[in-house]
């Protein structure tokens, strides 16, 4: 599936990860960005959060955007020039942020994750 570039300005999708401990699904609804032919998440709560946990243990996910819902698999970014170019866009989206000026620390800090849309 090809994400519709027209997606950018939403303001956020929903999520279905499979627990990992229970193997029953759980949806959260979480701000996006786009870039290339992924999407990208925010853990603010990193490695804390449930549905991390959860990627971790199953990276396939179903995400909605709209009325539109499909499969995706998540990865963790490790990729420095990908991890600096969405985070600059996640801050724009959310907090305003322009170049030159510094990110918060949400921004910054928080663990990127790729949706890929299979």
């Amino acid at each position: 599936m090809e994400i519709p570039p027209e997606w950018a300005t939403e303001s956020f999708c929903y999520v279905t990860t499979t627990g990992r401990r229970s193997g029953t699904p759980h949806t959260i609804e979480i701000w996006f960005g786009l870039a290339g032919d992924s999407m990208y998440l925010l853990a603010e709560g990193k490695e804390r959060a449930d549905w991390v946990r959860n990627m971790r243990a199953d990276p396939d996910v179903t995400v909605k955007v709209r009325d539109v819902t499909f499969p995706a698999k998540a990865r963790f970014v490790d990729d420095a020039d990908e991890e600096e170019a969405v985070r600059r866009t996640m801050a724009a989206k959310y907090q305003d942020w322009t170049e030159g000026t510094p990110m918060s620390d949400w921004a910054r800090s928080a663990l990127l994750i790729a949706l890929d849309p299979i």
